[in-house]
C-alpha cells in the first residue's frame, strides 16, 4: 500500500494506465538569426493558446465553468507583457527560444513557489504548466493525452497539470493518483469537481505502478493498493456503495437551512479566491461567501489593479450572490506573498513585518472599489492581521475619507458597509473584548492563529505535531474570542480550514460560532454534521474536553463523540 494526499474523495477500482511525459530536454545554442527565432516563439505562443482555449470551451461544455477558469490563468500567463518581453530581449541577444522561455518561466516559478502560502505555492504549478505547453510546442513533442483512455482507467502520472485534466473522460477514469500536488492544488480542486477520486503526492508512482496493474484508491485515506487480496477488493467495493449512497444523503441538504437539531440557525457560507468561485458557491447552496482573498487580483496582475478592475471583481461577486452576505478579506501581502511591482523591504523575518494592515498606502483604492462594488450587493470589509486597535481604527478613518471622495466626486457607492477583523494572531484574541466594540464583525483565521499561537510552521514536518486546532491553548483562545465577540451582539465566524473539522464543529457551536466558511464542495456535508447536535451536546462535550490537557486527549475525545 502507497500513502499520500487524500485530495479527493471516493473509491476508485479499476487498471492503472501510466502516462508517460514527453522528453522537454533541450541543447541550447546561439542564435544569428534572432528575427526568425522571435517569430518561432511567436509561433509557439499561439499554437499554446489555440490549444489552450480548445481545452477551456471543453471545460465549459461539461459544465465546468470554475475550473475552466483555471485555463485562463494560463492564457494570461503566456500573454504576459513582461514574460513576453523577458524572451524577446533574451532571443534579440541571441539565446535560442527554448532556453528564453525556460529562464523566463522558471524565474516566476521560484518566485510562487518558494512561498509559504499552499494557495500561491499551487500558482507555481500554473507557471510550469504553461512553460511545458511553450517548450512542447517549441521540440514538436505530444504532450500526455487523457482523453482517449479505456474504461475503468486509474491515470498515474508524476503532475497533474490543469491543462492534462481539461481533456480527461470523466466516464473512463475511476481515480487518479500522482506524484506531486496538494490538497489545494488544482489537480485538486478539479478532481473534486469532476468528482473523480483522487490522491496526490504519491513518491515514485509511476515508477512502483505499472500500467495494467489492478488498482484501488482511496480517496478520503490517501492510500492505493496495488494487486489487491479478493478480501480486500470485496472491502473496498462495499466502501464504494456506502460512499455513494452517503453523497446522495447529502442532497437531502441540499436548499435547507443550516440548523442544529435543537432549532438554532447559524450561517454556512463558503471560501472563495477569485470572482469565478462565486459561481461553485452558489452551485454548493453557499449561503454567502465568508472569504473572498483579494490578493489573487494583485498576484495575478503585473501592476497594482486599478479600482476599476477591482471594482469589476468585487461587483461580479456581488451580483452573483443575489444579495447574500459576502465578505472580502482586503490586501493580505508580505511574508510569504510577494508581489514584484510593490517594491516592499527585503525583511529576515517577513511573517513579522511589514505586511498586510501595516501598510495602508495602496488601501485607499482598494476600499474605494468596496464601497462602489456595495451598491450591487451586500459587501463587508474584512481586515486581515490586526495586532492593535489602532489599526481597525485607521481603516474605518479611511472608509469614511473614501465616502467624501466617492460623495464629492458623483459616483455611485453605498456607504452602509460593515468593518471586521480577521483575527488570526495572539494580540487579537488577547484584546477580543476591546476590538469587538469597534468592530461590525469578527472572522477567525484559524491556519495563522494556530501557527502563531504554537509558534508553528505548519510546512514544517519536524514540527507538524504542534501544528493543530485541538491544542488547549488553541481552544482556549478560541473560546475567549467567539464568547467576547458573542457578548458584544456582533457576528462571530471562522474562515479557516478548522471550519469544516467534523469532530470541531460541536465545539464551535457550543463556544457560540454563529458563521461557519468552508470550501464550496464541504457545504452540504457541514450543514449535515451541524443538524445532528443540540446545543446541551454541544455544551456537555465540550465542558468535558476543555479540562483535558494534552491535543492527543483532545482529539481522542472528540473522536469518541463524533457523529
Amino acid at each position: 500500500m502507497y500513502s499520500g494526499v487524500n485530495a479527493s474523495d471516493g473509491i476508485g477500482i479499476g487498471v492503472a494506465s501510466v502516462a508517460i511525459e514527453p522528453d522537454l530536454s533541450y541543447t541550447p545554442k546561439k542564435i544569428e538569426d534572432t528575427e526568425a527565432e522571435a517569430a518561432r516563439y511567436a509561433a509557439a505562443r499561439d499554437s499554446f493558446m489555440a490549444m489552450t482555449n480548445k481545452q477551456i470551451a471543453n471545460m465549459q461544455a461539461k459544465g465546468l465553468e470554475k475550473e475552466a477558469g483555471i485555463l485562463n490563468a494560463h492564457i494570461e500567463f503566456a500573454e504576459d507583457d513582461g514574460i513576453i518581453d523577458s524572451v524577446t530581449m533574451a532571443i534579440a541577444e541571441g539565446m535560442c527560444a527554448e532556453q528564453a522561455v525556460d529562464n523566463a518561466y522558471t524565474m516566476y516559478y521560484d518566485m510562487f513557489s518558494q512561498m509559504e502560502d499552499e494557495l500561491f505555492r499551487e500558482r507555481a504549478a500554473d507557471i510550469a504548466d504553461v512553460r511545458t505547453g511553450l517548450l512542447a510546442a517549441l521540440l514538436g513533442k505530444e504532450l500526455v493525452d487523457l482523453s482517449t483512455l479505456p474504461e475503468n482507467s486509474i491515470v498515474v502520472v508524476g503532475e497533474l497539470t490543469p491543462s492534462m485534466t481539461a481533456d480527461i473522460d470523466k466516464e473512463h477514469v475511476v481515480a487518479i493518483v500522482t506524484e506531486t500536488g496538494g490538497r489545494t492544488s488544482h489537480a485538486a480542486i478539479i478532481c473534486r469537481a469532476m468528482e473523480i477520486p483522487a490522491v496526490l503526492s504519491v513518491a515514485d508512482a509511476t515508477k512502483n505502478i505499472k500500467s495494467g496493474d489492478l488498482v484501488v484508491v482511496d480517496g478520503a485515506k490517501g492510500n492505493v493498493i496495488v494487486d489487491p487480496s479478493d478480501e480486500e477488493l470485496e472491502t473496498y467495493r462495499e466502501a464504494a456503495r456506502k460512499f455513494a449512497a452517503d453523497k446522495a444523503a447529502l442532497e437531502a441538504y441540499r436548499g435547507k437551512p443550516t440548523v442544529t437539531a435543537d432549532g438554532k440557525e447559524v450561517l454556512l457560507v463558503a471560501n472563495i479566491g477569485n470572482p469565478s468561485d462565486a459561481n461553485a458557491a452558489v452551485e454548493h447552496d453557499a449561503e454567502g461567501v465568508g472569504l473572498f482573498r483579494s490578493e489573487f487580483l494583485f498576484m495575478d496582475s503585473q501592476q497594482l489593479p486599478s479600482e476599476e478592475e477591482q471594482f469589476a471583481a468585487y461587483q461580479k461577486v456581488g451580483l452573483i450572490m443575489k444579495g447574500k452576505p459576502v465578505i472580502i478579506r482586503t490586501l493580505d501581502v508580505g511574508g510569504d506573498k510577494e508581489i514584484p511591482y510593490m517594491d516592499l523591504p527585503k525583511e529576515e523575518n517577513p511573517f513579522l513585518g511589514y505586511r498586510a494592515i501595516r501598510y495602508p498606502e495602496e488601501y485607499k483604492v482598494q476600499l474605494r472599489a468596496l464601497l462602489r462594488a456595495n451598491a450591487h450587493g451586500d459587501i463587508k470589509i474584512m481586515v486581515p492581521l490586526v495586532t492593535a486597535i489602532d489599526e481597525i481604527r485607521q481603516v474605518k478613518a479611511l472608509v469614511e475619507e473614501c465616502k467624501k471622495e466617492l460623495k464629492a466626486e458623483g459616483v455611485d457607492f453605498n456607504g452602509d458597509i460593515e468593518v471586521g477583523t480577521m483575527v488570526e494572531t495572539p494580540s487579537a484574541s488577547l484584546i477580543a473584548d476591546i476590538l469587538a466594540a469597534e468592530c461590525d464583525f469578527f472572522s477567525i483565521g484559524t491556519n495563522d492563529l494556530i501557527g502563531y499561537t504554537m509558534c508553528a510552521d505548519r510546512g514544517q514536518d519536524k514540527v507538524a505535531y504542534l501544528y493543530n486546532p485541538y491544542q488547549p491553548s488553541v481552544l482556549r483562545s478560541l473560546q475567549r474570542i467567539i464568547g467576547e465577540g458573542v457578548k458584544a451582539g456582533i457576528m462571530v465566524g471562522m474562515c479557516g480550514e478548522a471550519a469544516a473539522d467534523p469532530l470541531l464543529i460541536p465545539v464551535l457551536l457550543s463556544f457560540g460560532l454563529t458563521e461557519f466558511s468552508v470550501s464550496a464542495p464541504s457545504i452540504l456535508r457541514v450543514r449535515r454534521t451541524i443538524s445532528n447536535w443540540t446545543i446541551a451536546e454541544a455544551d456537555e462535550l465540550v465542558e468535558k474536553i476543555m479540562k483535558l490537557k494534552t491535543s492527543a486527549e483532545v482529539r481522542a475525545a472528540l473522536q469518541a463523540a463524533a457523529r
